[in-house]
């Protein structure tokens, strides 16, 4: 099958190897002129024989945004669009709208898999019309995983929302590995940390390929000695945790996650002082300066004032 692939990065460039490996006809066409097989979209759309594919890989938001604009205006009746990004369900809807007006078809797809999908294959989840879907399979069926690893989730927007709440969950399941590890380092009973999540990859009910990825990072630095703890998102946490809010479904455990990876931005919370704060208030607890030093308050034992009788709680 004929297909065009718009970004060429670390996801997309591999996709479209995978696909070619596969014996598929596959065009690209990325900003960096070193990896394009063509100048521009225009060159791409009249590379391709009608009726089209195009599959889009660039960052969601404004870039897929103006790309499927673009793209609506050269593309014809009966071709399709796939935005393989990890846009917002809802964007899909419009994008839809927008290109059906000139009878091109639109599916989103969302893909899992990594920098590990060329070799291994995609997990993808797939919303569109069904005769859309249909005609796409012979790139969807090289793409994926040889058992399983494929979805068509529902209309047009539930490959993205699949792929939105599986992120969810992909976060939910880190930070539970990370508490696990701080605390076994804490401890001064476990001498092997690395040996004990190495040990929970056989026989146990938290094996996993993320458990699998986290002793391979464990085996390179064993105490994470060259690692920042600082934690971006992609943005798909929160549209899990606002869809919750959205269907008034609790997402207790995904929420926290995404509100780990914001408190590791902070070098000096200021939630945090406000905490220090009261404590000192309240209870007399003592108070570190940005120097590091630790002094009483206003309200401590000792202080003019007599402190209240509260206790921290």
């Amino acid at each position: 099958m004929q297909i065009g692939m718009v970004g060429l990065g670390k996801m997309g460039g591999n996709m479209a190897e995978r696909l070619r490996r596969g014996g598929h006809d596959v065009v690209g066409y990325d900003r960096d002129p070193a990896v394009s097989d063509v100048s521009s979209l225009k060159e791409l759309v009249e590379r391709l024989q009608a009726p089209r594919a195009v599959w889009v890989m660039v960052p969601a938001g404004a870039p897929t945004q103006a790309t499927v604009e673009e793209l609506g205006g050269l593309l014809s009746d009966g071709d399709i669009v796939i935005d393989g990004g990890n846009s917002h369900y809802l964007d899909d809807q419009k994008h839809a709208a927008q290109l059906g007006e000139r009878g091109v078809g639109f599916v989103d797809c969302g893909v899992s898999g990594g920098v590990w999908g060329l070799q291994n294959g995609y997990a993808l989840m797939v919303g569109g019309a069904d005769n859309d879907v249909q005609r796409l399979m012979p790139v969807f069926e090289t793409l994926k995983p040889e058992d399983g690893g494929f979805v068509h989730a529902g209309a047009v927007g539930a490959g993205h929302f699949a792929k939105m709440v599986h992120n969810g969950i992909e976060y939910g399941m880190m930070q539970a590995f990370a508490e696990g590890w701080e605390l076994l380092e804490a401890s001064d009973v476990v001498t092997d940390v690395a040996g004990a999540f190495s040990s929970w990859r056989h026989g146990t009910v938290i094996r996993s390929w993320l458990l699998d990825l986290l002793v391979r990072a464990l085996d390179d630095d064993p105490e994470l000695a060259d690692l920042r703890g600082y934690a971006e998102d992609s943005g798909e946490g929160r549209w899990t945790v606002q869809a919750a809010v959205d269907h008034a479904v609790p997402l207790p455990v995904i929420t926290a996650a995404l509100y780990a990876r914001f408190a590791s931005r902070q070098d000096d919370s200021p939630a945090m002082k406000v905490v220090a704060a009261l404590r000192n208030q309240f209870g007399g607890h003592a108070v570190t300066s940005k120097e590091g030093q630790t002094g009483k308050g206003a309200d401590a034992p000792g202080a003019d004032v007599v402190p209240p009788v509260e206790t921290d709680r």
